[in-house]
C-alpha cells in the first residue's frame, strides 16, 4: 500500500522519522516515489531536517539509557549498602561488660510544650547506671518553663534545668543553649539530643555507650526513626533525607580513610575530651547545622566517628506543619550542603534523574498520540524507553523506602516528594546567594554575616532568672515570637 510522504507539505501527519530506516533517499538529495518509480527533486533542507531529527532522537534515547542506568545502579547500590548497615537495637550489647562513666544528656527546648515532657520523661527512665539530664529552656514563651520546673521537682536530682534569657551576639540559638548546658554538666561523656525525640527503649543510653566502647570511637551519632503520621510527611521526609544521604553516605563517614563526616543532631554522643579538643559549640557558634560541622572537625582532628541506624531505640518527629518542613529543610540543605555548587548539583540531580523522565514520558506519549500511525512509531519507542526509566526509578525508590521504614507503597509518591525537595533546595540556593534570610525558632539570621542575629526592630524574648550561677554571660538575641 502506498503511503504519502510524511515529509511532504501535503501530508497531514507532519514530519516523521520514516526516512531514518527506509532507504528512499538518493545521494544527491532526491527522493524516489516507491510506487510510481518517479524521481522528484526535493529541497536539501528536508534532508537536513531529517538528519537533525535523527540526531535529536538518538540523543533522546541515549539520555533515557543513561538515566535508566543510573537508577539501576542506585537499586543495586542500596542493596549493597543494606549489607553493611550499622544498626543498633534494644538487644544490642546486652551482655557487654564495659565501663559506665558518667554521662550528661543535654536537650535544648524553645517553645516545645508539645514535646518536652515526653522527651524528658523517656530520658529519665533510662537504665544506664550513671547519668544526668540537663534541660535548657531557651527563651521559651509557652508552657515549656513550667513543665520543666515541674519535672525537675519530681526527678530527685537527676534533672537540672538551665534557663537562657538571651543569646550571645553572633551565635545561633541552639548552639548558645547547648554551650550553657555543657557549662552546667559534669559527665565524662556528652549526649546532645532534641526536644522532639522520644526514647522507645530504656536501653538507648546503655546501647550507645557500649557501642562507643566496642568500636573505640569518640563521636557516635544514631539516626532516628521518623514519626510521619500525616500524608505530607510521608511524601516529603524520605526524599529530603535521600538528598542528604547521597552526600553523606554512612559507610564513608564510618571509614577513617574517607573525608566524609556526618552526624545527626537528634543524637550526638561525644567524649568530653573530643568535644573540648575540637572547640565545642564555640567552634560552630554561627552554624545552623552544627551537627555535621562538629563531626567534620572531629574527624579532621583524628577522632573516630561512627554513624548508626536504630531499630527500636528512639523516634523523632521533625516537623508538624508543611510550613515548618519547608523552612526546616531549606535551613538544613543550606547549612549541610554549604556551597552554591553542592546545592546546584543537588538541584540538577533531582531535575535530571527524577523529574525529567516523567516530563519526557508525557511528551513522548503526546507526540505518539498526535503524530499518526507511521510517523508516531519513533515516539512509541521513546515512550517505551522513558517508561522503562520510570520503572527503574520506582524499583530503587521501593527498595529505599523499605530501608527508611516509611512503607514501600509510599514510594509511588516519590516524584511528588521530589518536587517539594526541589523547591526547598531552590530556597536554600537563595540563602546561599545571600538573597534571602533564615528565620528559625524566632531568630532571623543574615547570611552576609552567617549566623549573626538580625538586630532589626523585633521584641526580645521573655527573660527569666538563670537556673544556676556562674554560667557564661549572654548577649542580646533577636526574637520574633513563637515560630
Amino acid at each position: 500500500m502506498y503511503l504519502p510522504d510524511p515529509c511532504s507539505s501535503h501530508s497531514r501527519v507532519g514530519p516523521s522519522f520514516a526516512g531514518l530506516w527506509h532507504s528512499r533517499h538518493n545521494a544527491d538529495g532526491r527522493t524516489r516515489d516507491p510506487k510510481a518509480g518517479r524521481v522528484r527533486v526535493q529541497r536539501r533542507d528536508h534532508s537536513n531536517t531529517i538528519t537533525l531529527t535523527f540526531l535529536f532522537y538518538s540523543f533522546w534515547l541515549a539520555l533515557a539509557f543513561v538515566i535508566g542506568a543510573v537508577w539501576v545502579f542506585r537499586f543495586f547500590a542500596i542493596g549493597m549498602a543494606m549489607k553493611h548497615r550499622a544498626i543498633l537495637s534494644s538487644a544490642s550489647h546486652r551482655d557487654a561488660n564495659h565501663p559506665t562513666p558518667k554521662l550528661s544528656v543535654l536537650v535544648a527546648a524553645r517553645d516545645e510544650e508539645a514535646n518536652i515532657e515526653t522527651c524528658v520523661r523517656t530520658l529519665l527512665d533510662q537504665d544506664y547506671p550513671d547519668f544526668e539530664v540537663i534541660a535548657v529552656n531557651d527563651r521559651s514563651t509557652d508552657q515549656t518553663p513550667e513543665i520543666l520546673q515541674r519535672l525537675e521537682s519530681q526527678a530527685g536530682g537527676t534533672l537540672r534545668v538551665v534557663t537562657v534569657t538571651q543569646a550571645r551576639e553572633g551565635w545561633a540559638g541552639k548552639n548558645n543553649a547547648m554551650v550553657e548546658g555543657v557549662a552546667a554538666s559534669s559527665g565524662e561523656w556528652l549526649l546532645f539530643t532534641d526536644a522532639d525525640c522520644r526514647q522507645i527503649s530504656r536501653r538507648t543510653l546503655s546501647v550507645a555507650m557500649s557501642e562507643m566502647h566496642e568500636n573505640n570511637v569518640d563521636f557516635l551519632s544514631i539516626i532516628p526513626l521518623l514519626d510521619t503520621p500525616t500524608v505530607w510527611e510521608r511524601i516529603i521526609q524520605p526524599v529530603c533525607a535521600w538528598v542528604l544521604i547521597l552526600w553523606f553516605l554512612p559507610d564513608r563517614a564510618n571509614n577513617p580513610a574517607k573525608k566524609t563526616a556526618y552526624a545527626n543532631g537528634p543524637f550526638m554522643l561525644i567524649s568530653r575530651q573530643c568535644y573540648e579538643a575540637i572547640g565545642g559549640h564555640q567552634r560552630v557558634r554561627a552554624e545552623l547545622n552544627e551537627d555535621i560541622k562538629l563531626a567534620y572537625f572531629a574527624k579532621r582532628a583524628g577522632f573516630a566517628i561512627r554513624v548508626c541506624e536504630n531499630e527500636d531505640l528512639y523516634r523523632a518527629r521533625m516537623y508538624r506543619t508543611p510550613r515548618e518542613a519547608w523552612r526546616g529543610w531549606s535551613r538544613i540543605f543550606f547549612g549541610s550542603l554549604g556551597t552554591v555548587r553542592r546545592i546546584a548539583i543537588s538541584l540538577l540531580m533531582i531535575a535530571l534523574y527524577t523529574l525529567l523522565p516523567w516530563i519526557a514520558l508525557a511528551a513522548s506519549v503526546i507526540a505518539w498520540r498526535f503524530a499518526g500511525s507511521t510517523a508516531g512509531d519513533p515516539w512509541r519507542y521513546a515512550s517505551l524507553a522513558w517508561g522503562a526509566v520510570i520503572v527503574f526509578q520506582q524499583m530503587a525508590a521501593w527498595r529505599y523506602y523499605g530501608v527508611v521504614r516509611i512503607g514501600r507503597l509510599w514510594s509511588l509518591t516519590y516524584m511528588f516528594g521530589s518536587l517539594a525537595a526541589f523547591g526547598m533546595l531552590c530556597s536554600a540556593m537563595l540563602k546561599a546567594l545571600g538573597a534571602t534570610e533564615t528565620t528559625w525558632r524566632g531568630t532571623t539570621y543574615r547570611h552576609d554575616k552567617p549566623g549573626a542575629p538580625d538586630e532589626r526592630n523585633t521584641p526580645p524574648g521573655r527573660s527569666t532568672e538563670a537556673a544556676h550561677a556562674g554560667k557564661p554571660a549572654s548577649a542580646a538575641a533577636t526574637t520574633m515570637g513563637p515560630r
